[in-house]
């Protein structure tokens, strides 16, 4: 099973190396392909004034730190078609954020690296059209055929559910989305910010990561691939995504839950 874990955004060094410690038993873990997870610029916050991070070049001197010292895989965000090439030599996997899932100069860009390439669904898609981002990645890397599962998997190409928006300030998760893009792609479940509230906190984005463990049930029983979670000691003082986030404390008996509930399912 895939599993992403980390913070938001690379805050100080110390706090990202302590959760990054924290999260030891996952990559220790021989049933887990593990990820630690941290953007090193957060381009969509929803104030100017919000913190984005360390930027390119500190943030992947730090991500860089956190491989070498833990022997951790490392994700990452990309938000234009000149981060890809530098952020692909420390990062195994280039996410592209939802919001830029059409992107086509940026797509192309992260498929031209070796890393894999994990598109965000956009909330404001439906699942079926995500077929169009796989292909675009496909195509820059030589194949033109059918994209299918086997060939997203081949080509190293995945898609993230991370809910569709639903009025204003709220998403929802259909279900449904994740059988219908597994059709085509490998298909990771972001619970932390499908539970996300857009823009409803004034200057920033709220949440509610009590509902992080129902819809993490959900989609093990529906079935993915793997699942993202963004983590930390104390999400109230987390820099970006608090309200969202699952404590670090409280990450190792919801894995259990998905482990269990994975092998009724399979």
């Amino acid at each position: 099973m895939i599993m992403i874990a980390g913070p938001c955004v690379l805050e100080s060094r110390d706090n990202v190396m302590r959760i990054a410690e924290s999260l030891r038993k996952y990559h220790e873990d021989c049933t887990k392909d593990f990820y630690f997870k941290a953007s090193f610029d957060k381009a969509n916050r929803t104030s100017l004034d919000s913190f984005r991070g360390p930027g390119l070049d500190e943030g992947l001197k730090l991500l860089a730190e956190v491989k070498e010292q833990f022997g951790y895989k490392i994700l990452t965000d990309v938000h234009d078609y000149t981060q890809p090439a530098a952020a692909a030599e420390v990062a195994d996997v280039l996410q592209i954020p939802a919001f830029l899932c059409r992107q086509t100069d940026l797509l192309v860009a992260a498929a031209k690296t070796d890393a894999v390439v994990n598109i965000k669904k956009g909330q404001f898609l439906a699942p079926q059209a995500m077929v169009h981002s796989v292909a675009k990645v496909l195509k820059t890397r030589g194949f033109d055929g059918e994209v299918s599962y086997e060939n997203a998997e081949k080509y190293k190409v995945w898609l993230t559910e991370r809910g569709s928006t639903f009025g204003y300030g709220n998403l929802v998760v259909d279900m449904r989305g994740l059988v219908t893009m597994r059709d085509f792609a490998p298909v990771i479940f972001d619970a932390t910010h499908s539970v996300q509230s857009p823009a409803s906190g004034g200057v920033t984005s709220g949440g509610d990561s009590a509902m992080v463990p129902y819809l993490s049930r959900a989609a093990a029983a529906v079935g993915v691939d793997g699942f993202f979670f963004e983590t930390h000691f104390d999400p109230s003082i987390a820099l970006s995504d608090g309200p969202n986030m699952i404590e670090l404390t409280k990450l190792e008996a919801l894995m259990a839950q998905i482990d269990a509930i994975r092998s009724i399912v399979e």
